[in-house]
């Protein structure tokens, strides 16, 4: 079909080439040949009068006419998937439906195993993709690449769907045998001491508790940097660093690497953490079920914690 002189098509395989980045690869997730997509490439560069697309160590780097092309061409799709083809109901029990959500290795440990759990019963063909936290979480929601994400409510984009889902307290961590941690901890003492932190992609963002306490003013000696926080717990053990961590991830490594806890010498640093979806996927059936799944998950992990609370504050 042409519009405007234009096959529609190529907008498909523009599309493939842009996602995947390798000529092979786009064609097999479009169902094209090897000939076919490089004969597409071809009249789309007659068509944009642009090379669209330059081969480097076997990759193809797209040019930036392509990169001007791209959210414009996938929006477009996602607009036609959503509101023209009909979304069928999702039956959980018969659904081969794969999720791709990005989330750190916090909430997969914490939180995200629950929900796995749960769908594992109530629909086994479904199958999920948890992404590493990446350095533009948004465009990747706006091009429709993920179904959510799953971040500090300080992180969310403002023009997407998004609801909390539970509170988290942050807490200092050190090695057991760290004396400067064997009774409460002055602001000074944090100051003082060495860090570790997370913090993400190639940029290097701030994970929530250094966003925080650059909004509080103070910027801590951070001596080692790592992509993650499971890595932390060990790297503090028979050091003199600590580390602010959430308390559930804490809580979670408890059993195996043991790990000295002391509030924060700020008031309580606390945030919240979000789920956030496309907003052409508002309406989508399967994205409305999996939410809904995940925030029941939350809503029982928060209940279950408020209940914890009140039993040791009546002991």
């Amino acid at each position: 079909m042409r519009f405007k002189g234009l096959d529609l098509n190529l907008l498909v395989a523009l599309d493939a080439l842009m996602t995947e980045r390798k000529l092979t690869a786009a064609a097999r997730s479009i169902n094209l040949s090897q000939p076919a997509m490089s004969a597409a490439i071809g009249r789309l560069r007659a068509y944009f009068n642009d090379d669209l697309f330059v081969m480097q160590q076997r990759r193809l780097v797209p040019t930036p006419r392509a990169e001007a092309l791209a959210p414009a061409v996938r929006e477009a799709l996602l607009q036609i998937q959503l509101s023209v083809i009909a979304w069928d109901p999702l039956v959980p029990a018969e659904s081969d439906r794969r999720f791709r959500i990005v989330l750190s290795d916090f909430m997969t440990l914490v939180f995200f195993e629950k929900v796995i759990k749960r769908v594992a019963r109530e629909a086994p063909g479904v199958s999920f993709e948890l992404l590493h936290m990446i350095d533009y979480p948004d465009e990747r929601l706006h091009g429709g690449d993920v179904d959510f994400l799953i971040l500090p409510k300080q992180f969310m984009s403002a023009p997407h769907p998004s609801a909390k889902l539970f509170g988290e307290k942050l807490v200092c961590v050190g090695c057991p045998n760290n004396q400067q941690l064997h009774g409460k901890l002055s602001l000074e003492q944090f100051m003082s001491m060495g860090h570790v932190a997370t913090m993400f992609g190639r940029t290097l963002k701030p994970s929530v508790e250094q966003w925080l306490l650059l909004e509080h003013g103070f910027k801590r000696r951070i001596e080692i940097v790592v992509q993650g926080f499971n890595a932390i717990p060990m790297l503090l053990q028979g050091t003199n660093r600590i580390s602010t961590l959430p308390l559930r991830l804490v809580r979670h490594f408890e059993p195996t690497i043991p790990l000295q806890i002391v509030d924060h010498p700020l008031p309580p640093l606390s945030f919240t953490e979000a789920i956030q979806w496309p907003l052409l996927h508002n309406s989508d059936p399967g994205n409305i079920w999996m939410r809904n799944i995940i925030l029941e998950e939350a809503s029982r992990m928060e209940a279950s914690a408020e209940g914890c609370s009140q039993a040791a504050r009546a002991a």
